[in-house]
């Protein structure tokens, strides 16, 4: 079966074929990072980390793109509600959401290009389109470029508007434009903006619109015409309704695919910054939920549906991988970890079938279920070992093998909290010991304490303890 996926531009599920054979390149939409990824964001990530995945146990070579978005309105916000420059801002934020993706097993991309290190390919892009009469500069000696949104016919194709139907783009002056529907492709200096946030261009002075950017980004790292365009489904307009519009105006191919996720909700609204109804990974594990449980949930239904969140889905998720877990767990202890085998017909149909990872789990949990019933006896190693095989190759797909180091690494940092929690209780019933003058208990604890290496220190504030060396 060949790969089949939702194409948004064409409203149809259609076989992918790819443009070079046996290679894809993927551009994905990356954040704008003027705060810290919340679980909305996390679940483009993991979407797209399964899908490249699947692309490489298919055989493919992948060129996967992800850009960050460094200067925006947005960023600009945030530096001056700071006090700090944009770019520190925006760094603080990238390490943060690279630090987060890694917690949760997303591979790094090919490549993660900022926006601002790409400033001579807008320019370059700009100028092609307004020698093309798509693009002019504003009359009104602001240094604004804008999109002659009337000079493209298929605009609005995409989203399938049309252009008298769409509200003003509110990314410059009304009188700069010839159409209030027209976007800004470079936005001349701004007195209330950090002055940092310039660069020099034939236009005048100024910093890119947002659209501009990734269309350069793209043309920069997979050429004029490539394989898939991911991101979110708020992102189809204006974004990459724009991100079209400018590329083909340009004369460029652009996408052969648009593949949108659906968003994750909370309270019935969009999971956003600026409603403030945010979650990020750090609360979901501080609340005791492990990193690659909560990629479990994200990559659970399928890349197209909602998802509305509630901790009880959440807690939900987290139990049904754990079964998974533990049957990994038990069929190690009899036969051995053993090497990643095949995965079953019925779960590559799934996941042929526009990365279906609903059912590829469904398919995961009755090979779970039928090795459990084998496990119990422990009377057939060889059915177990062939079942455990297949069991991680799905779990290696979607990023969810327990043996894999991501998750061991993680399993350690889990046990270091354990390990804290049980040396504390044993201190506490040594200092229990020690007030009823029972120095026989209290001694008898310090002594277990240092047969498992842990040497007990008696300071002023209470007891301390550290590793033997």
């Amino acid at each position: 079966m060949t790969l089949r996926l939702y194409d948004t531009a064409t409203r149809s599920v259609r076989d992918f074929v790819p443009m070079t054979p046996g290679q894809v390149g993927i551009y994905l939409c990356g954040l704008t990072v003027q705060g810290g990824p919340h679980i909305g964001h996390l679940r483009s990530g993991v979407n797209y980390d399964v899908l490249r995945r699947w692309f490489l146990r298919s055989g493919y070579t992948v060129t996967f793109i992800r850009n960050i978005t460094d200067i925006d309105d947005k960023v600009l916000v945030k530096a001056v509600e700071q006090g700090k420059p944009f770019w520190a801002v925006a760094y603080a934020n990238e390490r943060l959401l690279s630090a987060t993706y890694l917690k949760l097993g997303v591979l790094p991309p090919t490549y993660e290009p900022r926006a601002t290190g790409h400033i001579t390919e807008m320019h370059e892009l700009i100028q092609l389109l307004i020698d093309r009469g798509h693009a002019y500069p504003a009359a009104d000696g602001s240094g604004d470029v804008y999109f002659d949104v009337r000079s493209h016919e298929e605009y609005g194709s995409l989203s399938g508007q049309k252009p008298d139907d769409m509200e003003p783009a509110t990314d410059g002056p009304e009188r700069a434009k010839k159409d209030p529907r027209d976007f800004a492709l470079w936005k001349g200096t701004k007195p209330e903006e950090p002055a940092e946030a310039n660069w020099p261009s034939p236009w005048g002075t100024g910093r890119p619109g947002w659209h501009i950017e990734c269309s350069a980004m793209c043309w920069r790292y997979l050429g004029i015409e490539f394989d898939i365009h991911g991101g979110g489904l708020d992102l189809k307009f204006p974004h990459h309704e724009n991100e079209i519009a400018q590329s083909h105006a340009a004369g460029h191919p652009f996408a052969r695919f648009w593949v949108h996720h659906a968003l994750l909700n909370l309270g019935g609204s969009k999971m956003a910054k600026s409603l403030g109804n945010v979650i990020n990974l750090e609360s979901l594990v501080e609340a005791g939920l492990r990193p690659v449980e909560v990629r479990y949930y994200l990559l659970a239904p399928h890349y197209r549906s909602v998802i509305d969140y509630s901790q009880e889905a959440l807690e939900e998720a987290a139990a049904a991988f754990r079964r998974v877990e533990n049957f990994v767990t038990r069929a190690v202890e009899l036969v051995g970890p053993g090497e990643l085998g095949e995965v079953p017909d019925a779960f590559v149909e799934a996941m042929d079938d526009d990365l279906n990872t609903s059912r590829a789990l469904a398919v995961l949990h009755d090979v779970v279920r039928d090795a459990n019933t084998s496990l119990a006896a422990a009377d057939d190693r060889p059915a177990i070992a062939k079942a455990l095989s297949g069991v991680r190759a799905m779990l290696d797909v979607l990023g969810l093998d327990p043996l894999d180091a991501q998750w061991a690494s993680t399993q350690a940092g889990d046990l270091t909290r354990v390990v804290d929690s049980l040396v504390a209780l044993a201190l506490e019933q040594r200092t229990a010991a020690r007030g009823r003058k029972d120095w026989a208990a209290a001694d008898a604890v310090r002594d277990q304490l240092k047969h498992a290496g842990i040497a007990v220190e008696d300071t002023p504030a209470g007891p301390r303890w550290t590793l033997e060396s």
